[in-house]
């Protein structure tokens, strides 16, 4: 199981927190996702679902909720 974090410049709001939570949660090969103090940590299986493929579509996620990621 591999692990990849995600800061975002602000907190998420509960609604925003559950939806990610939700979204990514139900992907294949997905463990956890941890959504806290504007950081985002996912624990997966890379045999399930690449690690490039995950940080996009959670990168695109945390936009389309209108937050910006930070480096």
């Amino acid at each position: 199981m591999k692990k990849v974090s995600f800061g975002v410049e602000k907190h998420f709001c509960a609604e925003c927190s559950l939806a990610l939570s939700r979204f990514i949660g139900k992907m294949d090969g997905v463990e956890s996702i941890d959504v806290e103090n504007g950081l985002i940590a996912i624990s997966f299986d890379d045999a399930k679902i690449p690690e490039e493929t995950l940080s996009r579509i959670t990168k695109d996620s945390i936009e389309k909720l209108g937050y910006k990621l930070t480096d």
